[in-house]
């Protein structure tokens, strides 16, 4: 079975990689920018930490689900992630300038901690048909079994998964595809100093990710504690996937692994 992987994330692919899965990589090239503040717009308010995730998630897996790639349409599984970290009720995304890390380390540390929220998105695009249950990729082909939420979207294209609280998760399938978020929260360690900052900055490692710190390089001996899955904070929860591809289309993991 193959899965295709919405990102050009090192990271995203070392996890899948780890676990047996060898994914097809495809960038979405999505503005996620754009995207969220269309949402935010057509909302009229600013989007909470699960909202923004899941929208770009399925933005990404939208991207690459009906494109080509190396020359021939997808066939497998596209699944499209995204994360932000937050503290105190604000969203942090990727900093990009060294001075904005530093600034937003201080807030974080101010803070104690805060909660990463991850995205997760799955379309099915299998092209071939299944004699057993007459299922295809496209539309109507997710099978959600009870108690999976029925998939609803607003008319800001957000997916509508419910109140999801820090540390928790949710998942909701519909048509052609499951939408899901994780949480964990994260507490740091409380004698990190400003010259460590500086540091780690310096390194670049915080510039591109969603909080400024990564769990699986530098900053995690930063990190004092997590509650909730670690594979989450690095930008996939692995136990949400393997759920998402089981409980939405029947898919067990292991038909994922790469032998």
């Amino acid at each position: 079975m193959r899965l295709y992987l919405a990102s050009t994330s090192p990271a995203r692919r070392a996890l899948l990689a780890q676990s047996g899965i060898e994914p097809v990589l495809v960038s979405p090239g999505v503005d996620e920018d754009a995207a969220a503040s269309a949402a935010a717009t057509a909302l009229g308010r600013d989007l909470t930490g699960p909202e923004l995730v899941s929208l770009l998630a399925v933005a990404k897996a939208s991207a690459v689900a009906d494109a080509d790639v190396a020359g021939s349409p997808v066939d497998g599984f596209v699944f499209g992630g995204d994360s932000a970290f937050e503290v105190d009720g604000r969203l942090y995304g990727k900093p990009h300038d060294p001075s904005v890390a530093r600034e937003r380390w201080r807030q974080m540390l101010a803070a104690g901690g805060g909660t990463l929220w991850s995205g997760h998105c799955v379309i099915d695009r299998r092209r071939d048909l299944d004699p057993a249950t007459g299922r295809t990729g496209g539309p109507d082909a997710a099978r959600p079994v009870p108690p999976v939420r029925s998939l609803v979207t607003s008319h800001a294209g957000v997916p509508e998964l419910g109140d999801v609280a820090p540390g928790g998760s949710a998942l909701a399938a519909g048509g052609d595809r499951v939408v899901a978020v994780d949480s964990a929260v994260l507490t740091f360690a409380d004698d990190l100093s400003a010259e460590e900052i500086d540091a780690y900055v310096a390194t670049g490692e915080p510039l591109e990710v969603a909080g400024a710190f990564t769990i699986d390089g530098r900053a995690a001996a930063y990190i004092s504690r997590i509650d909730g899955a670690p594979s989450a904070v690095v930008g996939l929860s692995l136990p949400v996937l393997r759920s998402m591809l089981l409980r939405g289309f029947g898919v067990p993991w292991h038909e994922f692994w790469s032998l």
